[in-house]
């Protein structure tokens, strides 16, 4: 009889034992982020608002090569969760479509729509767009009244265009651009894209071709100028989302929206440069912003 008690004890302290490991397994949360300074603190930003919220753990991994190419495939496979995307990149590199939908909403909402057909869907937009734009000096822009391209081009004579070889010979880039506002600058000079910034900053060139969040431009005190005629297509920038992780981690839809219209392009500028320039890493940087937005506590 005592033995078999021992045995019913051994097993129904064995069954509290797996019970008490299975209620304690925790969840993990995979994300990936393309090969950029952006998407590193984007991927952080995420990740530490998740695990101040919830008891998932998250797996980063950080820099997948190729970028979208690669992500995609191994998300609608279920080898990540989610990520952050750019809505016109997911436009022609996801779903190939031939023709680009100007109107932002109308693209989101077929997006939405694609993307809910593959499993996944998007949770919102940062509020920040990373796209081409037009970087003068600030006494340039001082010098002749400049905010926005219409104002650069009743100038555009006077000054000096610089620009990456593939941008100046792209067919939809300089030659649409200078077609599109009526642009002809006193010259035209190719160079290699690290090098454009350091030449607009000795006076060589007076005009440089640009993304909206590159760190360089808070680096070196340029002005973006405003594209008032709207040739320049937007990449909005959001989280895309496995729908079945949505459905496994019933807090992360919640916490992802929070993001929504968070980030303007002068913030993501500003952490790009904290880690480019000023060498801080991006999980700290990350953190700050979260602490600033009242997300985490300082």
């Amino acid at each position: 009889m005592n033995y078999l008690r021992k045995g019913i004890l051994i097993l129904l302290m064995t069954g509290i034992l797996f019970g008490i490991s299975g209620c304690g397994e925790k969840k993990t949360i995979k994300i990936a982020s393309k090969p950029m300074t952006e998407q590193y603190i984007l991927t952080e930003i995420i990740a530490q608002l998740i695990e101040n919220e919830t008891d998932y753990e998250v797996e980063i991994t950080k820099g997948v090569g190729g970028g979208t190419t690669n992500i995609h495939p191994a998300l609608v496979k279920g080898e990540f969760d989610l990520y952050p995307e750019y809505t016109r990149t997911a436009w022609l590199n996801v779903l190939k479509k031939e023709e680009m939908e100007k109107d932002d909403q109308k693209l989101y909402q077929q997006l939405l729509e694609e993307y809910d057909k593959m499993g996944l869907t998007w949770t919102g937009l940062y509020g920040f767009s990373n796209t081409y734009g037009l970087a003068v000096r600030q006494e340039t822009a001082e010098q002749y009244a400049l905010s926005t391209y219409s104002d650069l081009a009743a100038v555009s004579g006077e000054l000096v265009f610089g620009g990456n070889p593939d941008y100046i010979e792209l067919e939809t880039g300089y030659a649409r651009l200078c077609e599109a506002y009526q642009m002809q600058f006193k010259d035209t000079v190719q160079m290699e894209i690290a090098l454009k910034y350091e030449a607009l900053k000795n006076s060589q060139v007076d005009v440089i071709n640009a993304f909206t969040t590159d760190a360089q431009l808070a680096a070196n005190h340029l002005t973006l100028l405003t594209d008032d005629g709207g040739f320049f297509e937007t990449f909005e920038a959001g989280t895309v989302v496995r729908r079945d992780a949505l459905e496994k981690y019933p807090e992360l839809e919640g916490i992802l929206e929070k993001l929504n219209g968070l980030i303007s392009e002068e913030e993501m500028q500003q952490m790009n440069y904290q880690v480019e320039v000023d060498g801080k890493e991006d999980k700290e940087v990350a953190r700050q912003f979260l602490v600033e937005k009242g997300l985490l506590a300082g």
